[in-house]
């Protein structure tokens, strides 16, 4: 059986400060509580034989998962299609601005100077396919909340990407087989194409 791990990154200083980050180009690194987040992670999935590792081009990404493979010899790979939401002029704002224009748009409205939620979610169950195409029997993936709450939705059978699952605690690992997470995918693809 193939198992894929997922996690949300560690806590960032972004998250502390409660403002968004789209930009991968924009270095946001954890905080002392993260990195300790990081490490715990590492002891939960210690005994997990993993053959690889898919971050996203986002540095608080990465550095969850060096902690947490940290002493292991997994290769790493980076998958931008899960990367987080393109928020465009979002970019840095207080999450109360960016929730509060999220919440007054439809989902297929772009962000102001980004993507909307449906392209990313089109996006995400892309990356999802292509962290599912790799031949290794156990892999980790560290990524957003949202990628990972949208799978997670998805591979219930959710009638919505958001919920019920909502909220995710930074660095906790959420547990895939090869065929929940191809659910996840067929989910995501098929609440996206309602939407549209």
């Amino acid at each position: 059986m193939r198992l894929f791990v997922a996690a949300r990154h560690a806590q960032s200083t972004l998250n502390v400060e409660g403002r968004v980050n789209g930009d991968p180009g924009r270095p946001v690194g954890l905080t002392e509580l993260g990195r300790e987040e990081a490490r715990q992670l590492g002891i939960q999935i210690a005994n997990i034989p993993f053959e690889g590792c898919f971050h996203t081009r986002f540095s608080r990404t990465k550095e969850t998962a060096a902690l947490a493979l940290a002493g292991r010899k997994v290769p790493f790979e980076t998958e931008p299609l899960l990367d987080d939401i393109d928020v465009g002029d979002f970019d840095g704002a207080p999450v109360e601005e960016y929730r509060e224009w999220k919440h007054s748009h439809a989902r297929r409205e772009r962000f102001p100077g980004g993507e909307s939620l449906d392209d990313a979610a089109a996006r995400y169950a892309q990356g999802w396919r292509r962290v599912l195409e790799t031949a290794h029997a156990a892999v980790l993936i560290v990524c957003h909340e949202i990628p990972l709450r949208y799978a997670l939705n998805g591979a219930n059978g959710s009638d919505s990407l958001d919920g019920p699952i909502h909220e995710l605690r930074n660095a906790a690992p959420y547990l895939f087989t090869e065929a929940t997470l191809e659910r996840a995918v067929e989910g995501i693809e098929a609440l996206t194409a309602k939407a549209a």
